[in-house]
C-alpha cells in the first residue's frame, strides 16, 4: 500500500473488524467491469483482502486510538 498522508485516509481505506483483523478492498477493480456478472461485481466490490502483519505494525502506529485492538 503506498504511504498514507492523514490518519483520516487510512480510516477510509480499511476497516476493523471485531476480533482486530484489518480489511481492505481488492485491487484491479476500478473500471472495465461491463463483461463481468453481477454476483462478481459484488463480491469483488466489498472489503475481503486481510491485511498483513508488515502492514499492521504501520497501520496499528498511524491509528493510535483506533488500532489498540488490532491484533
Amino acid at each position: 500500500m503506498p504511504k498514507m498522508k492523514s490518519k483520516k485516509t487510512l480510516l477510509k481505506r480499511i476497516r476493523v473488524t471485531t476480533n482486530g483483523k484489518l480489511m481492505k478492498k481488492s485491487v484491479s477493480i476500478g473500471h472495465l467491469k461491463r463483461k463481468w456478472s453481477s454476483s462478481r461485481k459484488h463480491r469483488k466490490t466489498q472489503m475481503s483482502e486481510q491485511l498483513d502483519r508488515g502492514h499492521i505494525k504501520i497501520m496499528r502506529s498511524l491509528l493510535v486510538k483506533k488500532g489498540k485492538g488490532i491484533k
